[in-house]
C-alpha cells in the first residue's frame, strides 16, 4: 500500500542499483566509498538490487547482501564481495557464506537464508522497481529523480552526483 503522505528523508537519498557479480559495479565501488567518506550521514546511500541474468550468482549475492544488511554489515559485505568478483564467479554461493564468515557474521544464518529464500521478495521488488524506472544495467544511480547510468562509463558520474547532493544540502540550510 502506498502512503499518500510519504515521509521525506531528512537527508538526500542516493539509490545505488547494483549487482554484486558485475565488474562495472566493482569499478564503481571507489566512487561509492568516496561519496560515503565525503558526506557521511548527510547522504543516505541505499543499495538496490538489479541482478542480471548473465551472471549466474547475482541473485544469490543480492539475497546474501540483504542478510548482511539484516545482520548490520550490509555495505561491508557488498564491498568485500565486489572486491573479489572473480572468486564469486568461480566459487558461487559457498563464497558468499565464506565472506560472511570472514566478516564475523553468522555464516550458518547466511546459508539458511540462501536456502529458504527469505530475502527473495526484497530482491524481486528492487528489480521490478528498477525496470519500471528504466534501469537496464548496473551500476545505475538515482538521486532527486535523476537517473545516472554508470554501466558504460563512470566518467563524471561522481562529480554529477556531488553537484546534486551539494545543491540538495544547500537547500536544507
Amino acid at each position: 500500500m502506498s502512503d499518500p503522505f510519504p515521509v521525506r528523508s531528512a537527508v538526500p537519498v542516493l539509490d545505488v542499483w547494483c549487482e554484486l557479480q558485475c565488474p562495472d559495479c566493482r569499478v564503481a565501488l571507489d566512487d561509492v566509498r568516496a561519496l560515503r567518506a565525503r558526506y557521511g550521514d548527510r547522504l543516505e546511500l541505499r543499495l538496490r538490487h538489479f541482478p542480471l541474468e548473465k551472471h549466474k550468482y547475482s541473485f544469490a549475492a543480492a539475497q546474501a547482501a540483504e542478510e548482511a544488511l539484516e545482520q548490520g554489515r550490509g555495505w561491508e559485505f557488498v564491498e568485500a564481495v565486489l572486491g573479489r568478483v572473480a572468486e564469486l564467479d568461480r566459487a558461487g554461493e559457498p563464497f558468499l557464506v565464506e565472506v560472511a564468515r570472514e566478516l564475523g557474521l553468522d555464516a550458518e544464518e547466511f546459508d539458511t537464508a540462501l536456502i529458504d529464500g527469505r530475502h527473495i521478495l526484497i530482491v524481486d521488488a528492487d528489480q521490478a522497481e528498477g525496470k519500471a524506472i528504466g534501469v537496464s544495467g548496473t551500476p545505475t544511480y538515482v538521486i532527486d529523480g535523476e537517473r545516472l547510468d554508470g554501466g558504460k562509463s563512470q566518467d563524471g558520474l561522481r562529480e554529477r552526483i556531488e553537484q546534486i547532493v551539494d545543491r540538495l544540502l544547500a537547500g536544507q540550510e
